[in-house]
């Protein structure tokens, strides 16, 4: 037993290698940021979560997000938490016995409140009438520019971004397979997002790749990650906790 306490602790103790490098991820920022904010409109897209009780407690992506958007102003940026929102998960029409059946006219949201321009195609919307993706939607078609902000949990995009593109699919599939325009071919799209110590670079590759086939286009200047270690078996208490130090000291992020 003893032994297993000395190992412990001497994980405990055991100092990121790569802490200091990372610190260097600052300028990714400012490019981000030098990039986007001669956009007309940019879309800010918050996609990890906390829960409400931890008032002082905010994902580190969302501070991130929180910080391009006051950089920028609310005159050229629209800021979401898509954690706040209600979005009920994809119905799969993609792929159903029929066929493909997603994004058809027939699935467009009949209400011109929610849906001014009658882009909004997607049977979850129509089929739940407290379904608020149009919120999302419209603020696309709005923007020449959006940027997705996520935490990477399990070596992938947090469930609540999984979702939200999943709920999207419909704009990929409109020029994909039913032949008409591409609504997203003059917009930019980027992602941010920040994990531990697992896979970040895949997921940022992947998410690339993911809103190329949605039509947008995917400057290099807005998508990377930030990953506190390459260590994929750092998971000390210790390591965790310097984390957000050096996350904050990385991103001048001030501390209550």
């Amino acid at each position: 037993m003893s032994n297993i306490r000395l190992i412990d602790l001497i994980k405990e103790a055991k100092l990121s290698s790569n802490s200091k490098d990372l610190e260097k991820n600052s300028n990714k920022l400012e490019n981000s940021i030098n990039f986007i904010k001669n956009k007309n409109k940019v879309l800010i897209l918050a996609t990890s979560n906390r829960w409400d009780g931890h008032k002082d407690d905010e994902a580190k992506s969302t501070v991130l997000a929180k910080m391009v958007h006051n950089r920028l102003g609310t005159d050229k940026s629209t800021f979401i938490d898509v954690s706040k929102l209600n979005i009920f998960v994809c119905e799969g029409n993609v792929s159903t016995k029929w066929g493909n059946n997603c994004g058809t006219k027939e699935s467009m949201l009949k209400d011109k409140d929610k849906n001014p321009t009658e882009l909004l195609r997607c049977w979850a919307s129509l089929n739940n009438k407290s379904d608020e993706l149009w919120k999302v939607s419209n603020a696309i078609f709005e923007s020449d520019c959006v940027m997705f902000f996520t935490s990477i949990r399990w070596g992938q995009t947090n469930s609540i971004y999984q979702k939200l593109i999943e709920r999207l699919t419909w704009l990929e599939n409109r020029h994909t397979t039913l032949g008409e325009s591409n609504i997203l071919k003059d917009k930019d799209a980027g992602i941010i997002a920040i994990g531990h110590n697992w896979r970040g670079k895949q997921v940022i590759d992947t998410q690339k790749d993911t809103l190329s086939f949605f039509g947008f286009n995917v400057p290099e200047e807005i998508s990377w990650n930030w990953q506190y270690t390459n260590d994929e078996y750092d998971e000390t208490k210790i390591s965790y906790k310097k984390s957000i130090k050096t996350f904050n000291e990385t991103f001048d992020v001030y501390e209550k």
